[in-house]
């Protein structure tokens, strides 16, 4: 902080913290410097205040959760907290209590609309960003009751007609609770809806209750009234939730009374209550008969309203030309019509890589979720979002979402420049100097040739959280190098042939001086495997290296320094089949797991499809990943609970597996498991596409069968390219630029 350098400040900063008896913060700080790099900025200060917030309410947590554990709450907590669970987590001396275990939860949402509600495991509804929660529960009249958070057998699952909705089921031999979530668009507002449905045998109540909790832990409510024709209420003086009929009973608390699940059997009727502490709860009742079923509709408008006038298109259109896969494996597919829909819905202006923790922008992020955009089909929302990155330029050409990331100018031209390939468009005009001043800011901000191990390299900075401490991680490098490409490859088809040979001089000093320090590392440690920096061990940090061969294919698929990274990660990195990383996140990663399976697959290796197969075990019910996974609860343990960047890492696998581009051809099927292949009772077709390439769009048919039979037609931008197909089990297959079909031969 710049402002600590004055020696005034320092010395009351000093003098006030150990004339209390506390380390001096100075020496302290200066003492953590020195386990990392020296740079421009020691982190970002976009995720200081994030990690700020998100401490407070997690501070909160510990002061409320741990003192009030006879209240219902969310299904993180019921685990977490409870020392029978594999998920407990001791508290101990830990100031701040987060969700550690079970960060998981799914969105909905209309395409175009920034609201995002989200939904736990357990049916818990947050219908704004960050807010108060809606929860529902059954009490019978024999005492049996029924609360979702509080039991393991509790089913979920996405369900994607016209749309996404989250559908969760739980129940005992004398009652049931369904409940689904979904949002929609009527002719005044953007609603998030919540239909109930619930039974019991003996007679009981259907219980809607306001929470002020959500899977983050606690969150404020004040006030709570009861109004209308006693069919809504309103929240702190502003949201309101709308029930499609009058309660039967009602009931309010505040904090010092306790939970309202404390007084459901109460004979009161409340109608308003006040907490000053901001820990109100009410509970909507609704009669059960024996034997009936109770079926309620809760509304609650979102913040940012949206009628049809002005509204973009609904679900059906935004899917209406994407790329479809048809295959086999219900859950590949299940997943795969999942990742598009949360592509589609994170992706309302900029890209967002979850709904909740993340919902915010960063380059690296946009870069892998706009390219599965593309390969989704999806080109129209990669293009709005393209058209965002100018304003985000600074006048030095740095594209800025957070300070320290040496990555995100690489990120941005990178991706334009596959905008362009794709789509078969030429760079929009008021694109091109965004283009022209990014490249040279990479240029310009190398360091200079020293002779040290990080001469000529991007210098130290924070990068990708997940890599370490601050350093000159190779991840900058590759992407400086891939960025000066694109740009050159984008004036080269402006016909701005001198800054195209400007950038290519660049790109060759840069990738010959990357060169020479990996030469080093291969030196130092006695393999040729990529670490994370010139100056790191191999560690699981070294998966940024990784970026080398995918996505940006800088070194042959067969490079040996590619492949011995690869066995490397898969030797030391890998926890119950998937990619575990220990810095930061210290869980298992499916879309790093993914970047593995990208790398083996550009060499022929098939356990790419084995990679792929446990990234798959590790979703959800409802389709998603988090960010990371913990390795024995194998909820949430960093992160969004819907990580976005998983999912546009498991179109763009889907993609590349039926196929991709290298050099100047398009490799088919090469990623395909053998026995969706040889089933000669398969019923129907393989189906792919329409899948756009760099050389246009491609749709495959595949027929299994003894010998399958490949076949495909392309609209392609130029000439029709080389096509080989190269599936698992079969001899490889290069066929002439007019053929359209060819039957495999097993090996």
């Amino acid at each position: 902080m710049p402002w600590m350098k004055w020696l005034p400040w320092r010395f009351f900063v000093r003098k006030f913290a150990t004339s209390h008896g506390f380390l001096d913060p100075l020496a302290v700080m200066a003492r953590m410097q020195r386990f990392a790099e020296p740079s421009e900025v020691s982190e970002p200060i976009e995720l200081l205040r994030a990690g700020v917030i998100f401490h407070a309410r997690a501070l909160m947590n510990s002061k409320v959760i741990q003192h009030n554990l006879d209240w219902v709450w969310p299904y993180w907590i019921e685990r977490q907290f409870d020392p029978a669970d594999i998920s407990f987590i001791p508290r101990a001396f830990s100031i701040t209590h987060c969700n550690l275990s079970h960060r998981n939860w799914t969105a909905v949402g209309v395409p175009g609309s920034e609201e995002m509600p989200i939904v736990d495991p357990r049916g818990l509804l947050t219908p704004h960003y960050d807010s108060w929660s809606i929860d529902a529960w059954v009490i019978g009249d024999d005492g049996e009751d029924l609360y979702p958070s509080k039991r393991d057998d509790v089913t979920q699952r996405l369900r994607l007609l016209d749309g996404v909705a989250v559908v969760t089921q739980s129940g005992t031999e004398q009652c049931s609770l369904l409940s689904k979530v979904w949002a929609e668009l009527d002719d005044q507002n953007n609603n998030c809806h919540m239909r109930l449905k619930a039974s019991h045998s003996s007679g009981g109540w259907l219980v809607v209750s306001l929470r002020p909790c959500n899977p983050e832990g606690v969150a404020f409510i004040n006030t709570i009234s009861l109004q209308g024709n006693r069919d809504q209420w309103l929240v702190d003086g502003k949201d309101r939730i709308l029930f499609d009929r009058p309660m039967d009973r009602h009931h309010a608390s505040d904090y010092k009374k306790g939970d309202i699940a404390l007084y459901l059997r109460d004979d009161t009727n409340e109608t308003h209550t006040e907490c000053d502490v901001g820990m109100a709860t009410a509970a909507a009742l609704f009669r059960i008969e024996p034997g009936e079923t109770v079926d309620t509709l809760v509304t609650i408008p979102q913040h940012c309203p949206l009628n049809r006038r002005n509204a973009p298109p609904g679900w059906r259109a935004n899917l209406e030309k994407h790329c479809e896969m048809r295959v086999p494996d219900e859950q590949m597919q299940f997943i795969y019509d999942a990742a598009v829909r949360t592509l589609i819905l994170h992706s309302p202006h900029d890209v967002y890589p979850g709904p909740y923790t993340y919902k915010r922008f960063w380059f690296r992020d946009a870069a892998f979720m706009i390219q599965s955009l593309l390969h989704a089909g999806l080109l129209d929302r990669a293009a709005n979002a393209l058209e965002r990155f100018p304003s985000r330029q600074k006048r030095n050409g740095y594209f800025h979402s957070q300070d320290g990331e040496w990555d995100s100018n690489g990120e941005a031209l990178w991706i334009i420049d596959q905008y362009c390939r794709i789509s078969g468009q030429k760079l929009k005009p008021d694109w091109l100097d965004p283009v022209l001043r990014g490249a040279h800011w990479i240029n310009n901000k190398r360091l200079p040739k020293d002779g040290s191990l990080t001469g000529g390299l991007l210098p130290a900075g924070f990068s990708a959280e997940h890599l370490g401490p601050n350093d000159c991680y190779f991840w900058d490098d590759f992407w400086g190098i891939a960025g000066q490409h694109a740009a050159v490859a984008i004036c080269q088809r402006e016909g701005n042939s001198e800054d195209a040979a400007t950038f290519q001089s660049h790109a060759d000093d840069f990738m010959l001086t990357v060169d020479e320090a990996l030469q080093g590392c291969a030196k130092r440690l006695e393999r040729p495997a990529m670490p994370a920096s010139p100056k790191r061990r191999l560690d699981a940090g070294a998966i940024g290296s990784i970026a080398a061969g995918y996505p940006l294919k800088l070194y042959a698929p067969d490079d040996p320094r590619l492949l011995d990274l690869a066995e490397f990660l898969l030797e030391k990195c890998f926890v119950s089949g998937g990619f575990f990383q220990d810095m930061i996140h210290s869980g298992i990663n499916a879309y790093l797991t993914i970047h593995v399976a990208q790398v083996l697959l550009r060499a022929g290796d098939p356990r790419c499809i084995e990679l792929m197969r446990n990234t798959a075990k590790f979703a959800t019910s409802t389709g998603q990943w988090p960010e990371a996974i913990h390795p024995h609860s194998f909820g949430g343990c960093m992160g969004d609970g819907q990580h976005a960047w998983a999912a546009a890492e498991w179109v763009t696998m889907q993609r590349n597996c039926f196929v991709r581009e290298e050099g100047d051809k398009l490799i088919l099927a090469s990623g395909l498991p053998p026995e969706w292949l040889s089933d000669t009772e398969a019923q129907r077709p393989i189906l792919f596409g329409p899948a756009p390439t760099h050389f246009g769009t491609i749709s495959l048919e595949i027929t299994p069968g003894e010998n399958p039979r490949v076949s495909w037609t392309g609209k392609w931008h130029d000439i029709p390219p080389t096509i080989e197909v190269r599936a698992f089990g079969y001899h490889p297959e290069v066929v002439d630029p007019d053929t359209e079909q060819v039957e495999l031969k097993p090996l």
